[in-house]
């Protein structure tokens, strides 16, 4: 298992290093003069020059990629040009809110798809079935702007059960920050009412972010309990006596979770950069609402730093993942 989690760790520095390579390659080399953009239209050129000087860009190819390298490694991604900051102090403002939102979500499909997905396949053919299968079509097919709105104007305007946007109201305080996170936060400090506050307003941009991913996790997990299930030991396992219950929840949903491990760890990615819209719809305040606004001021240094994080948790969970493989099935560490 050692020598397994140690190449597992020499492929994710690899995989972040090709990350840092295409995002220097996509700064540098694509069309269009970096200074000029952030100089501004009317700029002069003694302002352009200067500003190239400032960001190293009078430097060779080379030189700049060992300096970019070197700053994100001390974690210097560079200034935003609207507000004058690091933008790693903005991430580290704006990241745990999605990241929060994310991790809500990724529970919800979770703990929805993956028991949905085992009864569906226990049950095949049933009115269970027929009908977590249409739940898992409609969970792709949604627009996602789309579903928002029609759960704030249900849940929120309607019903006014549920707030329509942020992550707080307005005259509530956020909890002192330890993780940054509203939900634990609140509950390591003892203040339950903005915990209570926190939930709420998470609820409706958590589902509409997770159903995409419970209808996939939930297809994945049905498709390989139906394969699993007509397997050899299990058909062995029923015959020795073994009780059901046993036979589905350990024996086969052990081997049936090895793909919907996969799909949980490519969702999860896709959900980081996909949170652009729900954030929009629920005015949520995190790193895809940061990203929309910097790209409508040509801010380019926050997007990239945006993009650069969303690519190195892809990398990092999926490493991840790849552990929690070699966990469930021995036969992969020996590879």
């Amino acid at each position: 298992m050692i020598l397994f989690v140690g190449k597992q760790l020499l492929l994710f520095g690899f995989m972040l290093l090709g990350l840092l390579t295409i995002m220097f390659l996509i700064t540098n080399v694509a069309p269009g003069d970096p200074a000029k953009l952030m100089a501004g239209q009317n700029a002069t050129q003694d302002m352009v020059e200067t500003i190239r000087r400032e960001y190293g860009l009078d430097k060779s190819l080379p030189e700049q990629y060992a300096v970019y390298i070197g700053g994100v490694l001390r974690g210097d991604l560079g200034r935003s040009i609207v507000s004058t900051k690091p933008v790693i102090e903005e991430l580290l403002r704006y990241f745990p809110a999605t990241f929060e939102l994310v991790l809500v979500a990724m529970g919800l499909g979770i703990l929805i798809g993956v028991p949905f997905g085992m009864l569906s396949a226990v049950y095949r053919d049933s009115w269970v079935d027929h009908a977590t299968r249409i739940f898992s079509v409609s969970g792709v097919a949604l627009p996602a702007f789309w579903f928002g709105l029609l759960l704030q104007l249900y849940f929120a305007v309607h019903l006014e059960w549920l707030p329509v946007s942020g992550r707080l109201e307005l005259i509530t305080p956020p909890p002192e920050p330890l993780t940054r996170l509203y939900l634990i936060d609140s509950l390591l400090r003892g203040e339950f009412d903005t915990f209570r506050e926190a939930f709420q307003h998470i609820i409706l941009p958590a589902l509409v972010l997770s159903f995409p991913c419970l209808a996939s996790i939930l297809r994945v997990n049905r498709a390989e309990m139906l394969e699993v299930l007509q397997s050899d030991y299990i058909v062995a396992a029923r015959a020795n006596g073994i009780p059901a219950f046993r036979i589905i929840t350990v024996y086969a949903l052990k081997n049936a979770m090895l793909p919907t491990l996969a799909i949980i760890g490519l969702r999860f990615g896709w959900m980081l950069g996909s949170t652009v819209l729900v954030e929009t719809v629920f005015d949520w305040p995190g790193i895809g609402l940061y990203a929309v606004q910097s790209a409508l001021y040509s801010d380019f240094k926050p997007v990239l730093g945006v993009t650069l994080l969303i690519g190195f948790c892809f990398i990092f969970i999926n490493f991840l993942i790849d552990l929690a493989y070699g966990w469930l099935d021995p036969r992969l560490r020996t590879q």
